[in-house]
């Protein structure tokens, strides 16, 4: 019975990442909406998953030590390692999300952001994604945002929250021409694994859109470039999650890596 138990915890533990990888990947695939894969499969059911496979394989690994002979206790302990990695990861994914705030919408110039393309908004509509909000607009006057949880943040704008939280996302002034730049954007933009859905150098004006690996969660870019004063290009971009709350620092890391590739690609 004992090895029974330790084998029944194990094969447990090691359906767990099996039945997320299936919850995640069906979402990209389009088995079913993010609701289900997200919301139900890994919340609703999966985390009660991950504390029954932890209990099981607990169980299991005292019961195989307590006396001789200790068989299965190994496997018992294989099975108590994947849960209790899962909930490390959980509450490193919490711990991080508490210090960050429940934002999706990120622009270096937050008093005159780039825009959205027609096609874009038109697409985002119809996908009843979140709403592409002015970066002007005060936090406790958007849908999303009402209540008490959000007391904290309600007197604010979205474009204050965003440059307070993410201070090193700002416009990138560099001293090639426009049109230099619009070219190294549009290249950067398929470096970083974009879909480059629209570009217009003439206008410095790049639209595209990131897609995550597991869930093929997608959000949109705008890039501007527009020419300095000094006669060099000022880029500016904005990134939009298309579903979601908060982006765990996605848009903010996105557009980071994205200047830093044009900063380098640019004065080559």
């Amino acid at each position: 019975m004992r090895l029974m138990l330790a084998r029944a915890s194990m094969a447990l533990s090691l359906f767990l990442p099996v039945y997320f990888m299936v919850a995640a990947l069906g979402v990209k695939f389009g088995l079913w909406p993010w609701q289900v894969g997200l919301m139900k499969m890994i919340l609703q059911f999966g985390l009660p998953l991950i504390g029954i496979a932890l209990i099981l394989s607990l169980v299991a690994l005292v019961v195989s030590l307590v006396r001789k002979p200790r068989a299965g206790w190994k496997m018992a302990l294989v099975g108590l390692l994947i849960p209790v990695l899962a909930l490390g990861f959980l509450a490193s994914v919490q711990q991080k999300s508490a210090g960050i705030p429940p934002i999706h919408d990120i622009a270096t110039d937050v008093a005159d952001p780039p825009v959205f393309s027609a096609a874009v908004l038109s697409a985002r509509q119809a996908l009843e994604a979140n709403p592409v909000e002015a970066m002007t607009a005060q936090m406790g006057s958007l849908k999303a945002y009402q209540g008490p949880a959000f007391a904290g943040i309600a007197g604010k704008t979205l474009g204050q929250v965003g440059h307070d939280a993410y201070p090193a996302v700002r416009p990138l002034t560099l001293a090639a021409a426009p049109a230099k730049v619009a070219a190294a954007a549009e290249a950067e933009a398929k470096a970083q694994g974009w879909t480059v859905v629209n570009a217009d150098p003439a206008a410095g004006a790049i639209g595209a859109t990131a897609e995550t690996f597991w869930f093929g969660f997608k959000d949109d870019i705008a890039v501007r470039i527009r020419p300095s004063a000094t006669g060099g290009s000022v880029v500016d971009v904005r990134s939009t999650s298309r579903v979601g709350l908060s982006d765990l620092g996605a848009n903010a890391k996105r557009i980071e890596a994205f200047l830093a590739g044009l900063k380098v690609r640019a004065a080559g």
